[in-house]
């Protein structure tokens, strides 16, 4: 133990009593108590005690700020391009979506309209609806008698006794005992009242300007006369042109029984021969010579 010297001890009580301090037997026997020496304290051995964990909720760091997004890349050229193009305004979407129907319009108006007959033959072909389903719509026939390629006028080459026959029909010709109608000499033979189906009398049904119409259309349109043909022109003419004169007889009031009487005459103001249809069946005619 090492033991302060006493004149240290003096100059310490001196100097706290010059500070007002004091110092009494207790105090120095205390500073003159020796200070233990290093050697004699025993080395600590144990580490300090962490710090306790704070008892509340531990708060959440933080969040680093974003890092910045790159630079979008630059568009394409052909994009770039489409971008910068001038656009369709809005309100010509309607006249645009009128295009179709401005195109058909064209087209409709460049197109030649489908000719559209006119007189006997117009008239005709409306009435021919009641007619087909026993002739066929194009004639071939069926239940009736063939009227196309020609078959309708080997029967009647004169369109007076097709006329009759389709106004007074099968029954009458039987009634009147009339075996066959037409061409008597038809190739393969006359066409026997009954030996086929039964055609319906039209007169009365029709009008005669209607039956006349109708007539037309089966020579022409169904059975291929050519109305340029020397041996059709004069009868297209005369009964189944726009303008025929027999037709515009028929039409004005005339009946086809009065029509050979009536002194009908052609475009060029000469009579028409007509052979008598009169007013009940009768034997067909041959062809002319």
């Amino acid at each position: 133990m090492t033991e302060i010297p006493e004149h240290l001890l003096k100059r310490s009580r001196d100097r706290r009593a010059a500070l007002g301090l004091g110092g009494d037997a207790g105090g120095d026997a205390a500073a003159a108590t020796p200070a233990a020496s290093p050697a004699a304290t025993p080395a600590t051995t144990e580490s300090a005690a962490p710090a306790a964990a704070p008892s509340g909720p531990v708060g959440r760091k933080a969040a680093g700020a974003p890092a910045p997004a790159p630079p979008p890349k630059p568009d394409p050229p052909y994009v770039a391009a489409a971008k910068s193009r001038g656009k369709i305004p809005y309100w010509a979407m309607a006249a645009l979506s009128l295009m179709p129907v401005w195109g058909f319009m064209y087209v409709r108006s460049l197109t030649e309209a489908p000719e559209v007959l006119a007189g006997p033959l117009g008239e005709g072909e409306e009435v021919y609806g009641s007619c087909s389903s026993c002739h066929g719509a194009d004639g071939g026939g069926g239940v009736g008698r063939q009227m196309s390629q020609g078959e309708v006028l080997l029967t009647f080459p004169h369109i007076e006794d097709q006329l009759r026959f389709v106004y007074f029909g099968t029954a009458d010709y039987q009634l009147a005992g009339i075996a066959s109608y037409g061409n008597p000499d038809r190739e393969g033979g006359p066409h026997l009242t009954g030996s086929f189906g039964n055609m319906p009398k039209q007169g009365g049904d029709l009008t005669d300007e209607e039956i006349l119409a109708v007539v037309c259309h089966e020579r022409y349109t169904l059975g291929g006369a050519d109305p340029t043909a020397e041996e059709y022109i004069e009868e297209y003419e005369n009964w189944c042109a726009e303008e025929a004169p027999t037709f515009a007889a028929l039409e004005g009031g005339t009946t086809l029984a009065e029509l050979a009487d009536e002194g009908v005459v052609d475009l060029d103001g000469d009579p028409i021969e007509i052979i008598p249809i009169g007013e009940e069946p009768a034997e067909g005619s041959p062809p002319s010579e």
